[in-house]
């Protein structure tokens, strides 16, 4: 009996050890991965000039936190670093660095805005870190050839561009187009979409620029309403915006307004602008808004606002750019999961690249998110919204597949 037990103990030990092989033999780690945490980073504009997109950052190291309690991903906790980058190019590459090569990040998720990820792209690119779910609609966060550690999460620029020319050209066709651009990619993205489908028949009678760092735009405006435009477009940053709407109404002008999708918040752009002053104008919608009188029953709604109010109490949830946060961060939990054990930087390039059919909660219905290793563009369509008495709706019609060359 003896020996037979301990022939049985010795093919159960034997067993085991195999068992135990093959499971390790399946998990492939890259910097910042064990068998209990996934270390990644990223960078917001805490302080400096566009400090408005802080609560993006606290919204997202809430999301993860809330991950977190509720056990991970896949068994592992996830840190995520998220470091002040000032909204200043220098900083960003400077605390990038630090992330990567002091940290050992597995990726940068998530970086807000235009000017820091410029900034850092050709670092992490030239590294093979992936630089992945980015905040922001630039053509060039899209270029899977020349950045292909770069893939954006945010609806393109150049095609919300293009949706507002496509709208223009259908309802206003003789309009006398004036546009207020903020002075760098941002800005300028959205303005080639838009001249894109203009062409020469209908160009801006005038193209305004500012900069990030200037205190108000009243002089902009000015300029723009003696040019004689009927249409005004803002392709501007939320405080830039306010104060647009604001000085339109002082000066007794009129005309058919569009906002840019990241300046549309109801609460943070529309109420201290006042409401008055917002009647009529136009944008661009993939997701549900919090603080807007239409979504007031919606069960998604409902269940953010909840999370905003333990997670990030001190945020509000009718921000757009905290909302922003929330959505992203569900799309870099989504690709973590997938991911399962194969937690290398290739593997979750790959994963960030085949987001098929993809809808998180608070995208607007109809709205999916789609991504290809041949194609990063991640929205194909976005919706078309006014904004009557205190809340946005929705034009039907104008559900637009802007993809359209």
């Amino acid at each position: 009996m003896s020996r037979t037990f301990r022939w049985s103990t010795a093919i159960i030990a034997l067993g085991l050890l195999a068992a135990s092989g093959a499971q390790a033999a399946d998990k492939k780690y890259g910097p910042g991965v064990s068998d209990t945490e996934i270390k990644l980073g990223q960078t917001v504009p805490y302080s400096g000039p566009a400090s408005a997109f802080s609560s993006y950052g606290r919204t997202m190291t809430g999301y993860f936190q809330m991950i977190n309690e509720a056990g991970g991903i896949n068994g592992r906790k996830i840190t995520l670093l998220s470091l002040d980058n000032a909204f200043s190019p220098p900083k960003a590459i400077e605390q990038t660095r630090k992330l990567v090569e002091d940290e050992g990040v597995l990726a940068d998720v998530g970086t807000v805005g235009t000017t820091p990820n410029v900034a850092i792209q050709q670092y992490l690119n030239r590294a093979k870190v992936p630089h992945i779910f980015i905040s922001a609609g630039g053509r060039r966060f899209a270029d899977a050839q020349n950045f292909p550690w770069s893939v954006p999460m945010y609806p393109g620029f150049e095609m919300e561009g293009r949706t507002f020319g496509q709208y223009i050209m259908k309802h206003k066709p003789n309009a006398r187009i004036g546009v207020l651009y903020q002075n760098d990619d941002y800005g300028k993205d959205f303005l080639v979409g838009l001249k894109s489908v203009l062409g020469d028949s209908n160009k801006p009678v005038a193209e305004v620029a500012y900069e990030i760092t200037e205190p108000t735009i009243d002089s902009q405006i000015v300029r723009l309403k003696d040019s004689g435009a009927d249409v005004l477009l803002y392709f501007s940053t939320p405080k830039f915006t306010a104060q647009g709407l604001r000085k339109v109404k002082e000066s007794g002008w009129t005309p058919l307004q569009f906002l840019a999708s990241p300046t549309n918040s109801v609460k943070t752009v529309l109420e201290p602008a006042g409401f008055a002053n917002a009647q009529g104008i136009m944008t661009t919608q993939f997701t549900k808004q919090a603080g807007d009188p239409a979504w007031d029953d919606d069960p998604e709604v409902k269940e953010y606002v909840a999370f905003m109010k333990k997670w990030v109490p001190n945020d509000n949830p009718g921000d757009f750019v905290a909302l922003s946060g929330y959505v992203i961060a569900q799309g870099i939990a989504q690709g973590i999961k997938q991911c399962g054990d194969d937690l290398t930087r290739e593997n979750l390039l790959k994963q960030a690249t085949s987001m098929k059919g993809q809808r998180f909660k608070m995208m607007l219905p109809g709205i999916q998110l789609s991504t290809t290793p041949e194609d990063y563009t991640p929205y194909r369509s976005l919706r078309m919204a006014r904004f009557e008495g205190n809340s946005w709706k929705l034009i039907d019609e104008a559900e637009t597949a802007a993809m359209a060359k």
